[in-house]
């Protein structure tokens, strides 16, 4: 069972993102001192900029592990660039919650956890759009995060509670059907559905009951696209 702690809570408003008016808090949520309560919608003080795609009851949290910073600096020095000044502090993905040892492939769908007094349960991966690239100016970010599989997730919450920025994150539940994040990203996300045998999986994660109501959609949809 995993164990670890917040090593960053945050919050944000939207603010205009380009000239078109479109709104955002990807780079804009900062981290808080206080403890919030956390509701079945996110936490109190929070707000996404388009609730047609994001804040749903399947998406009320987004964590991003705090490990992968690391990486896309070390991504960025191997291109011979200098690193994005996003990464130099938790929140530059947009995230609530930044924590270590919990990354996509350490976790499955359905994985529930004690935060404070919440309790939550993975519901699906963080499916990257075009915000990153233009955020970062970096042409293919998106492209990278799906390549890398560096998603972050989304929890729903089962129980309401206060969350305190230095709260731990307890496993509570472990799912047994072997569908990490990382495993449903790549076949939903990452390509994996063109491999050979995919229908099986498309199958499971279309019945999959702890999987987000919308990938489990798009996993009928690409069924319905084989046949």
């Amino acid at each position: 069972m995993i164990q670890t702690f917040i090593d960053a809570l945050l919050t944000g408003q939207p603010v205009p993102f380009r000239a078109d008016g479109a709104m955002s808090t990807i780079g804009t949520r900062q981290p808080v001192k206080d403890k919030l309560r956390l509701t079945l919608r996110g936490f109190e003080g929070d707000r996404v900029g388009d609730p047609s795609v994001h804040g749903d009851a399947d998406k009320a949290v987004h964590i991003y592990p705090a490990e992968h910073y690391q990486a896309w600096r070390d991504d960025f020095a191997q291109q011979g660039s200098e690193p994005h000044p996003l990464l130099d502090r938790l929140g530059g993905f947009g995230e609530n919650i930044s924590a270590r040892g919990i990354t996509e492939e350490r976790v499955a769908i359905g994985d529930r956890f004690q935060i404070g007094e919440a309790l939550v349960e993975i519901s699906q991966g963080r499916q990257p759009c075009w915000k990153i690239d233009h955020l970062f100016g970096v042409k293919d970010m998106t492209a990278s995060v799906i390549r890398t599989g560096r998603s972050g997730y989304y929890f729903r919450v089962i129980e309401e509670g206060i969350v305190g920025p230095d709260d731990q994150i307890i496993q509570t539940h472990g799912a047994t059907h072997g569908w990490t994040v990382k495993r449903a990203f790549h076949l939903l996300i990452g390509g994996g559905h063109k491999m050979a045998g995919a229908q099986d999986g498309l199958r499971e994660l279309s019945d999959l009951e702890s999987l987000a109501a919308n990938w489990r959609r798009r996993a009928r949809l690409l069924l319905d696209d084989m046949t």
